[in-house]
């Protein structure tokens, strides 16, 4: 699965999605780090890449109604720290097959992950 890591997703998180077969790439690295998020959407979407991100900007339903782009996966953790993004997102991609959430909204937790299906 194609996947773009956020500027808020420690680049640490590039080689745990790399080693579970994704292709990854990150809004730094593309040179749009402080870019607002319409740039940073727009080159998701035009990349066909599914979003990884904990800004709560990308958290409206509404306006990023799922099934109408490659996927959000919003992260929403009490400690937002990277060694807490690190684990929880790994036990995700132990738990979950992320290509099963194509197009969808996803709202990772600490204890849970919700999905909102096209």
């Amino acid at each position: 699965m194609k996947i773009k890591l956020d500027e808020n997703i420690p680049r640490r998180l590039v080689d745990v999605f790399a080693e579970a077969g994704h292709d990854v790439d990150t809004v730094v690295e593309q040179g749009l780090g402080g870019h607002p998020d319409a740039a940073v959407w727009q080159s998701a979407q035009q990349s066909g890449r599914f979003f990884v991100t904990q800004d709560l900007d990308f958290s409206d339903t509404r306006r990023f109604k799922p099934g109408t782009h490659q996927g959000i996966l919003l992260v929403r953790l009490r400690d937002p720290g990277s060694h807490a993004l690190l684990g929880r997102l790994a036990d995700l991609l132990r738990t979950e097959n992320l290509e099963s959430l194509s197009g969808c909204f996803v709202i990772v937790t600490d204890r849970k992950t919700r999905v909102v299906r096209p």
